[in-house]
């Protein structure tokens, strides 16, 4: 992979990951420093904790992601210790899709416990529906990490080959 490139994803996560430290701070401060109101009700809170551990599973996805870039650059991603940083990056996916549909869970329960608040029902579901396509993106990255682990193997092998080649020359 281009040099450039790797730099150029690098520098897009480090403002990705620094504009979700920004949003972290920022959820938890409008819900405990807000001005009209005093954060008792379990919704909010409910709310901004899904909302700080979901940005923190794409905080951990960019981290991931920075590594194997870096394991790019050097040519070892086709090495086991890739895999740490997929099934990281699987489960943050994984979590965030349940997280997604707790979302989904706490608006249903809105529309119950805040009078005049109500959530659509058609809106529940909508969310409920990109909780299922999170599910399908975490399936979709298992199949690549398969697929690299494919390639790992062919890689060993590859080298065993090579190595018995060059003894026999």
């Amino acid at each position: 992979m281009n040099r450039w490139v790797i730099l150029t994803l690098k520098a897009v996560i480090a403002v990705a990951l620094a504009g979700s430290v920004v949003v972290q701070v920022m959820m938890v401060a409008m819900l405990w420093l807000d001005s009209e109101r005093t954060p008792t009700g379990t919704l909010d809170v409910a709310l901004t904790v899904i909302g700080v551990v979901g940005t923190a599973t794409m905080q951990v996805v960019a981290v991931c992601i920075w590594r194997l870039l870096t394991m790019v650059g050097r040519g070892t991603v086709f090495s086991h210790a890739a895999f740490r940083y997929v099934d990281l990056v699987i489960g943050a996916i994984a979590i965030a899709a349940v997280l997604t549909f707790g979302i989904a869970v706490v608006a249903r329960f809105a529309n119950r416990a805040a009078p005049g608040d109500e959530v659509a029902p058609g809106l529940v579901a909508l969310v409920c529906g990109f909780a299922l396509v999170l599910a399908g993106v975490a399936l979709v990255v298992y199949v690549m990490r398969t697929l690299l682990a494919q390639a790992v193997a062919l890689d060993t092998r590859a080298k065993y080959l090579e190595a018995e080649l060059d003894e026999v020359i």
